[in-house]
């Protein structure tokens, strides 16, 4: 398969379009990576449980395709991401709150 197949298919028009497109698949996979570790945690459990690493994961997906959607300079992409990160940022920091006042008791 020629090189020119693969850029057409993706809709790019070179290495660098290239890597940023590698760089949002990325992005998106380590987001829906934070729906397994959901997922598995839950059925573990035999109940709903969001554990701390989907938290994470949510935060570092958000982070790589907040910084794709700069790269496109998608609007609507870029807010949606953006938005994310802060609710990601504010219940990873709550958990580490948390988690401080409890070692301190």
């Amino acid at each position: 398969m020629a090189i020119e197949t693969i850029w057409s298919f993706l809709g790019v028009a070179g290495w660098g379009e290239f890597w940023w497109v590698v760089i949002g698949f990325a992005g998106q996979l380590l987001f829906t990576a934070r729906f397994l570790v959901q997922w598995i945690a839950s059925e573990r459990t035999r109940k709903s449980v969001i554990p701390v690493a989907f938290w994470y994961f949510s935060l570092g997906g958000g982070l790589v395709l907040f910084s794709y959607a700069v790269h496109r300079g998608d609007p609507v992409f870029i807010l949606g991401q953006s938005m994310g990160i802060v609710i990601y940022s504010r219940n990873l920091w709550l958990i580490h709150a948390e988690r401080r006042r409890a070692a301190a008791e």
